[in-house]
């Protein structure tokens, strides 16, 4: 027995000594076995190809359905424009909140590599369901005789939604979980590594918009011309091409441990701090349980160091009398770690930041919903090409795929010489920028459709439903504002939330990033039936008629610059307030 504890003993002191050569990781990463890992076998850029080219492929399948989803809706599926536009936005909401199911499940159980196995299964079949739904005869509606347009029957609608949300479902899994397994390939401790990893989540956002690039033009242009069936099945064939690209780079993954479940930690805290409510939390936090091994008690976690707020949870690290008499420690329902503490507080600090979100998300929805609907009404023309509105979503990510190189290898470097931090500015001064785009972007395209607006008053088109002479083309800067918004916003919160979460949270804090952009289009939706309901009183056209010519589409992007402004005002209030997490 005594030879085997000095063997153990032995081999604990060895990797320790590994790690501090810098052989091994130091942020509890694992190989695919469960064994500690060589650094200069694994992760790095060298995994990230099959990771990035996995996000890149199911990037263009999402984006090939979700792109031109509205035309299909208004098109193939007769639905009105505010049919077609919620029902747009309720379905993109729910593909940002199912990530909390995935993250969940990651976190606690299966660890995002299994998980994201798992849903990309359920993805896939989503997407060839879709693509029957579009293909079969049977279950798409005829075609419109004229001005008589049959909807859809009951059975068509089953099928259609049936792929639409196990799409949905499917992508819970992967959103949550891709862009932490990429991180999780660079070491936290090492500086060098830390570095690179803000450069991923630049080439990881690069690649989303790759994908999103050749949906937006080629997949948009196959779908209006060559056939719905064979515009859904592409994505679908891109969607088994990203499962094989994810598998291929397993010998080379760095694996992160599921640390039990999250939400059961924290219900641990609030329940071990209403328990031991009446105790007074001692000045000296040295005095808080903690345990006292080098690494942390929840599996996958390093420890976190206390911090002075928010001191009504520290009640559930007070140690009481009868617990140090007894030795008996095990109980976390009555005594929790500092550090599963410090988890939740980290939540709760986070989440002034995390709603600010959610009104830019709103304004990002319009891409797929106001502005194809607005393009839709102006003259997409030229010469004898006709361009689908939808494409002008291509400029959105042109602009995104024009940034990104330019922010990570020219604005980083020269922001870092004059503010010191190792990636130019912090998270959260690269977020408020992307806000502070956002209501530039709703400002010009409110400025396009008051001229669209005049041009069809001056030509008396006011009561035809038909496109105005104003090129599409001035739609451009918009989407090109929303692009620039995107690189700072989106990418700022993928590293906000990944770095400020607890490590074994990292999943479920990525779910509660994309969960702003479910309650964005959700919001989207809210403000869509509110508008419609408030405007059409008094049998009042309101403000997004079927015929825009007789609506004001400029006074809803107003509304939403407005909105995006007031919001603006209240994240720089947020920002000041936030105290950063400190890990041991």
């Amino acid at each position: 027995m005594g030879s085997a504890d000095e063997e153990r003993s032995l081999l604990e002191t060895g990797l320790v000594q590994a790690e501090s050569c810098g052989l091994y990781t130091g942020d509890g990463s694992v190989d695919f076995n469960g064994k500690p890992v060589l650094k200069r076998n694994t992760g790095n850029w060298k995994a990230c190809p099959f990771i990035l080219g996995n996000e890149c492929c199911e990037r263009l399948a999402y984006y090939g359905i979700a792109t031109n989803l509205v035309s299909y809706l208004t098109k193939k599926l007769h639905e009105g424009n505010v049919s077609a536009a919620r029902n747009v936005t309720t379905w993109q909401g729910t593909c940002y909140l199912t990530p909390l199911i995935g993250a969940v499940l990651a976190d606690a159980y299966w660890g995002r590599y299994w998980t994201i196995a798992a849903f990309s299964t359920i993805y896939f079949i989503g997407m060839c369901t879709l693509t029957l739904s579009a293909s079969i005869p049977a279950l798409k509606p005829v075609e419109c005789v004229g001005s008589l347009c049959p909807s859809a029957t009951p059975a068509q609608y089953a099928v259609f939604f049936f792929g639409l949300y196990l799409i949905a479902l499917g992508t819970g899994g992967i959103k949550p979980c891709v862009s932490s397994f990429g991180a999780d390939q660079f070491d936290d401790t090492d500086p060098k590594e830390r570095v690179k990893k803000g450069s991923f989540f630049n080439w990881f956002y690069f690649s989303i918009n790759i994908g999103a690039l050749i949906s937006s033009s080629l997949l948009v242009w196959i779908q209006d011309n060559a056939g719905w069936g064979l515009g859904f099945g592409i994505p679908a064939l891109f969607m088994g091409l990203a499962i094989g690209s994810f598998f291929s780079g397993t010998p080379l993954y760095r694996f992160q441990k599921p640390g039990g479940s999250p939400i059961t930690r924290m219900c641990q805290v609030l329940v071990a701090s209403f328990r031991k409510w009446n105790l007074k939390v001692p000045e000296d936090s040295s005095l808080l349980y903690e345990t006292g091994d080098k690494h942390s008690a929840i599996e996958g976690s390093r420890k976190l160091d206390h911090s002075d707020e928010l001191k009504c949870l520290d009640k559930a690290a007070v140690l009481t009398d009868a617990e140090i008499k007894s030795g008996d420690f095990s109980n976390p329902w009555r005594l929790c770690t500092i550090t599963q503490v410090e988890e939740l507080k980290i939540l709760i600090r986070m989440f002034p930041i995390w709603a600010t979100g959610i009104v830019f998300s709103a304004v990002y929805a319009q891409m797929s919903t106001m502005f194809v609907e607005q393009g839709m009404m102006m003259d997409t023309s030229i010469g004898s090409l006709t361009i689908p509105p939808a494409s002008l979503s291509s400029f959105d990510v042109i602009s995104v795929i024009f940034w990104v190189p330019i922010y990570d290898r020219v604005i980083v470097p020269i922001a870092r010489k004059f503010t010191g931090k190792e990636r130019g500015f912090s998270e959260l001064q690269r977020m408020g920028i992307g806000l502070f785009i956002s209501v530039l972007c709703m400002s010009a395209a409110a400025v396009v459709e008051i001229r669209r607006l005049q041009l069809a008053k001056e030509l008396g088109l006011v009561d035809k439903e038909v496109a105005v002479p104003l090129s599409i083309f001035w739609q451009i800067p918009q989407y090109f504002l929303l692009g620039a918004a995107e690189v700072c916003t989106f990418i700022g919160q993928l590293e906000f939330f990944y770095d400020q979460s607890p490590d074994a949270m990292r999943s479920l804090c990525s779910a509660f990033s994309l969960l702003t952009t479910s309650l964005g289009n959700y919001l989207s939706s809210f403000i869509l039936t509110l508008v419609t309901y408030f405007t059409t009183k008094g049998g009042q056209p309101g403000w997004i008629p079927d015929n825009l010519n007789k609506g004001h589409l400029d006074y809803f992007f107003w509304l939403l610059a407005g909105l995006s402004f007031l919001n603006m005002l209240v994240y720089n209030v947020c920002t000041m307030e936030y105290k950063h997490k400190k890990s041991s």
